[in-house]
């Protein structure tokens, strides 16, 4: 994609969505951390539906160390992979108390340091709770960077340092957030509706998905 579309392309996406925002549940950046640990090979709806519960009793890493691995797979049964995920939150709940004092980090290298937190979890985040231009390649993301010639590459990280280079410097803080909705809503996977799509003609995926019949 030419540099002068790459720019319409998020022009276009940010005067329909100045302030995008993820739809996890959260209330701080540890609940966050904990939403999208549980959000893996889930959706973000039913990771909702529990965490709802979850973050009434356990918030911080204090509560969920007391409310035990038990008491937390109870609350995230309805998650897929709970047994896991239960194990990681736990431990990663610990590791924050003994060695960042019981807060976050704002780094990608300390993050990917807890139990369960890999590069994608790290980069949401420090994007969404810190504001840092980082961009987590999920399957939408994916897609849609593939799909569209806007990234394309082969693997995630692949497609995540392609957007870093590509994507203007005004529209880095919230293109995450942008490309995964788009890929949720309109460019999906096995039909993407192109007949309502705010960046169809950049786009040179072929053919285009028709309006359905009334």
């Amino acid at each position: 994609m030419k540099k002068a579309d790459v720019f319409e392309f998020y022009r276009r996406l940010a005067e329909l969505n100045p302030e995008p925002e993820g739809e996890l549940i959260w209330t701080s950046p540890y609940t966050l951390l904990v939403a999208v640990a549980l959000s893996a090979q889930a959706t973000d709806i039913s990771v909702n539906l529990a965490t709802r519960k979850l973050f009434a009793v356990a918030d911080t890493p204090t509560k969920m160390l007391e409310l035990g691995e038990e008491g937390l797979r109870d609350l995230i049964k309805t998650i897929g992979l709970f047994n896991t995920k239960a194990k990681h939150v736990i431990a990663l709940s610990q590791r924050l108390i003994d060695q960042f004092g019981g807060e976050v980090p704002q780094t990608r290298e300390a993050l990917e340091t807890l139990p369960g937190v890999g590069r994608k979890t790290a980069n949401v985040v420090l994007n969404t709770a810190f504001g840092q231009p980082t961009i987590a390649v999920d399957t939408h993301l994916f897609r849609v960077g593939n799909r569209t010639k806007l990234a394309p590459g082969k693997t995630p990280l692949e497609v995540e340092l392609k957007l870093e280079r590509v994507t203007p410097a005004p529209f880095l803080r919230h293109a995450h957030h942008w490309l995964i909705l788009h890929g949720r809503y309109i460019c999906k996977a096995r039909k993407p509706e192109c007949w309502r799509c705010p960046v169809e003609d950049l786009c040179p995926f072929k053919p285009k998905s028709p309006a359905p019949q009334s």
